[in-house]
C-alpha cells in the first residue's frame, strides 16, 4: 500500500470573509452622524455670517494702516475721526433706535409730535425722521460715551476731544502734535476698531 503523501497540488485557497462595512450598523450612529452634520452646517453658517458682517471692520483696518503709514500728513490725521464715524455707522445695529427722542447736535432733543398732530404726521414725514440718527448725530460727550460703551477696554477720557481737535483744529496745531501723541491716537483707534463689540 502506497502512503498518502501530501502534495502541493492538493492545497486549496481559503475563502476570505466578507469585507467589513464602515457604515454605521445601528440607527443611533446614523442619528449621531446627522446631528454632527447639522452642527457643522450651523457653525459654518454662523462663522460665514460673522465674517461677512465684519467686512466693514476689515476694510476700516486696512484704511487705518494706510493712514498710519503717512501719519505725518495732516490729511491722514484729519481723516482719522471721519474713519471712526464711518465704522460706527457701519456697525450692525444692536437694537432699533428710539424715535421719541433723538439727540441732535449739541444735545438738543427732537421730540415726537403730539397725538393731536398725528393726522398731519401720517401725511408728512416727521421732523425726527428727517434728522440724522445714531452715531452721526452724537456730540463730544455723547460720542465719547458711545465709543466707550462698545469698547472692551477703557478709552482715554478725552478721546473724543482729541478726535475733534484732529477734525477742526488749525493746521499749525496739528503740526505741533508730538509723534508719540499721534501714534497713541492711531493705536487707540486701531484697538477700538479691532475689538469693539456688536450684538450678535
Amino acid at each position: 500500500m502506497k502512503p498518502n503523501i501530501p502534495d502541493i497540488s492538493q492545497l486549496k485557497e481559503l475563502s476570505l470573509p466578507a469585507p467589513v462595512s464602515y457604515a454605521p450598523q445601528t440607527w443611533g450612529w446614523w442619528l449621531l452622524l446627522a446631528l454632527l452634520v447639522v452642527l457643522a452646517l450651523v457653525v459654518g453658517a454662523r462663522r460665514y455670517r460673522q465674517w461677512r458682517r465684519d467686512r466693514y471692520r476689515r476694510e476700516a483696518l486696512v484704511r487705518l494702516a494706510q493712514l498710519r503709514g503717512r501719519s505725518d500728513d495732516l490729511n491722514a490725521l484729519r481723516e482719522l475721526p471721519e474713519l471712526l464715524k464711518r465704522v460706527a455707522l457701519s456697525m450692525p445695529s444692536p437694537k432699533p433706535l428710539r424715535r421719541d427722542t433723538i439727540t441732535v447736535g449739541a444735545g438738543l432733543p427732537a421730540m415726537r409730535p403730539s397725538p393731536a398732530t398725528s393726522e398731519l404726521t401720517d401725511r408728512t414725514p416727521s421732523l425726527a425722521s428727517q434728522l440724522p440718527q445714531g452715531p452721526a448725530a452724537l456730540g463730544r460727550s455723547d460720542w465719547q460715551a458711545f465709543l466707550q460703551q462698545y469698547s472692551k477696554r477703557q478709552l482715554p477720557a478725552n478721546f473724543s476731544e482729541q478726535l475733534a481737535q484732529l477734525a477742526y483744529a488749525p493746521d499749525a496745531t496739528l503740526r505741533a502734535l508730538p509723534a508719540e501723541q499721534r501714534q497713541a491716537l492711531f493705536d487707540t483707534c486701531q484697538q477700538w476698531m479691532e475689538h469693539h463689540h456688536v450684538a450678535a
